[in-house]
């Protein structure tokens, strides 16, 4: 295994899923003060967004943000390999090829998880990808999609995807439903099915085996980790982000205790600054911070507060330094009172 492989191999441990209009580089950037070593992941980018859109906009990043893995989107070869080559430059950890997303505008350009119907060709992708690069080529897949659901559909399509150089996949442990469920209810409404992914680990020890879906806390993180080799962490990281803050410690053999969340508010502040100078709204940074007092007593006047002043056209940091002045008066600056 090369230095690259390692190190994605090593990350995944613990991740945090890629979401569409959720993990973009300001909550990214937000995520890195709670957690250095979490794998984190793009939102999904398109081939024909890549080839054809603004690069810099899509793919530029912090450097702070890494690990990062660039999560495409496609179903030709080709396009996928130019794609690579694009991002190449950018300094991405990892690619991850989506064949997991069942929305309708995913199956219209043939890609996402209707692509679990044709693993010959996810293999096909794959080694196209890992043609042009140094970097891991992951996949994140389903379960299974409509009656292709046993256990066995879902080793054929890994054996087969393998072939193409695939060592590493992360399995949404629900099936997908191409026709009549939203992707809201594929999220929810097909039953887990922990075992499916814990006996892939079983059957395949050779490959890297990253368990998505449900998984809400670090203690069941934990606990799956006793049988797979990873746990990616989806909406719950997004609404409560703090849980990340002891992923460090647990996970990645961190030392340091973890910050509170107003010294995650003040870390903030610099790059808070930086994107305001740029013309980026406040909003677009501020609207990842809602959860930060998840489960707190007076979390809702902090979401208040952030929606009511952070949503002005004009808003600035001082929407921020405001919260902090009022916690430390409240607390002298060191408890998460709110």
């Amino acid at each position: 295994m090369d230095l690259c492989s390692e190190t994605a191999r090593r990350h995944a441990v613990l991740s945090v899923a890629p979401m569409l209009e959720w993990t973009d580089r300001h909550f990214r950037y937000f995520l890195r003060l709670l957690t250095k070593h979490t794998l984190l992941y793009t939102e999904m980018v398109t081939c024909g967004a890549l080839l054809h859109g603004d690069v810099a906009q899509i793919l530029a990043f912090d450097a702070r943000e890494r690990p990062l893995v660039l999560q495409l989107a496609g179903s030709d070869p080709r396009q996928l390999a130019r794609a690579v080559r694009i991002a190449d430059a950018w300094g991405f950890t990892a690619y991850n090829l989506n064949v997991g997303c069942p929305s309708d505008r995913v199956q219209e350009g043939r890609f996402g998880a209707c692509l679990m119907r044709e693993p010959e060709r996810v293999a096909e992708l794959v080694a196209a990808m890992r043609a042009v690069t140094r970097l891991p080529v992951t996949v994140k897949c389903r379960i299974g999609v409509d009656e292709r659901d046993r256990y066995d559909d879902l080793a054929a399509f890994v054996a087969t995807v393998a072939q193409g150089g695939c060592d590493t996949f992360i399995v949404h442990a629900r099936k997908a439903w191409l026709k009549g469920l939203s992707p809201k209810e594929n999220r929810t409404v097909p039953p887990l099915r922990y075992e499916f992914v814990h006996r892939l680990k079983r059957d395949f020890p050779g490959l890297t085996i990253v368990l998505n879906g449900g998984v809400d806390s670090l203690d069941q993180a934990a606990a799956h980790l006793d049988r797979v080799d990873g746990v990616m962490i989806g909406r719950a990281a997004y609404h409560n982000p703090y849980l990340l803050a002891e992923a460090d410690r647990r996970f990645f053999g961190g030392r340091r205790p973890p910050p509170s969340r107003e010294d995650v508010l003040r870390a903030y502040l610099p790059y808070v600054r930086k994107q305001l100078a740029a013309g980026v709204r406040l909003h677009a940074m501020t609207r990842h911070l809602l959860g930060l007092y998840h489960g707190q007593p007076g979390a809702r006047r902090w979401r208040r507060h952030l929606s009511a002043a952070g949503s002005r056209a004009d808003a600035g940091i001082e929407v921020l330094t405001a919260w902090l002045a009022r916690q430390e008066a409240v607390d002298g600056g060191g408890a998460n009172v709110v």
